[in-house]
């Protein structure tokens, strides 16, 4: 039966990608990447040999109709970004309101995701929180903030490594100086760390070191007082 599938893919090591996610790849008529050139190593590393497709923010906007048609005829399509699970701040969410709104079937594998490890080993409540993803680089960004100062649930956030700095610099402003943060970068692979401490103490780990890799930043939700 045609479908459309949401694959993620592992967000460092190549080990993390299921078995089922591997045979679904394989089985589809055409794969829908990111980035051809990330997943091309990661369909080489399992020797997957099928028909590779950008699809990104870029130009999702204009293919998402001609994709649903395919699917429609009778193609089974999946779809994966760099790294992760689509769909979670990465393209996804219009190819699949597309499909549902011409009454196809959508299947979404589970697999990597970057904030669920981030969250659980942070050591902050996991029982209630909120995912952020990536805050406004420029416009409404303070707005943003200030608005989820009262926020009691823990917060997730994605960041890139040149404004880590400045995200900890603004949470200290804006949630106190006493609010528990957790900071992990490079997850699953080789020089993964996870930083645990206030935002004071965060600023001052990551300035006395060059940063790399995504970055997720878990924040502790405000407390009763």
């Amino acid at each position: 039966m045609s479908k459309l599938y949401i694959v993620p893919t592992p967000i460092g090591n190549l080990e993390d990608m299921t078995l089922r996610a591997i045979r679904i790849l394989k089985e589809s008529d055409l794969i829908l990447a990111e980035d051809t050139r990330v997943t091309a190593k990661l369909l080489k590393h399992y020797e997957i040999k099928k028909p590779v497709q950008a699809h990104h923010q870029h130009n999702e906007h204009k293919t998402v109709t001609f994709i649903a048609e395919r699917i429609a005829a009778g193609q089974t399509i999946a779809l994966v970004t760099d790294a992760g699970t689509p769909g979670i701040s990465d393209p996804g969410f219009l190819l699949i309101r597309e499909c549902l709104k011409m009454g196809l079937d959508i299947e979404c594998l589970p697999g990597a995701t970057a904030f669920v490890p981030a969250l659980v080993q942070s050591g902050l409540p996991c029982d209630a929180f909120v995912f952020l993803g990536f805050l406004p680089p420029k416009k409404g960004r303070q707005t943003k903030l200030k608005s989820l100062s009262d926020e009691n649930r823990t917060m997730i956030f994605y960041e890139s490594p040149h404004r880590l700095i400045k995200a900890l610099q603004e949470f200290k402003e804006h949630f106190g100086t006493e609010r528990k943060i957790s900071v992990s970068r490079e997850l699953t692979k080789m020089f993964e760390e996870t930083f645990r401490g206030n935002a004071e103490e965060a600023i001052t780990h990551f300035s006395a070191k060059t940063i790399k890799g995504e970055i997720v930043i878990i924040v502790e939700g405000k407390q009763e007082e």
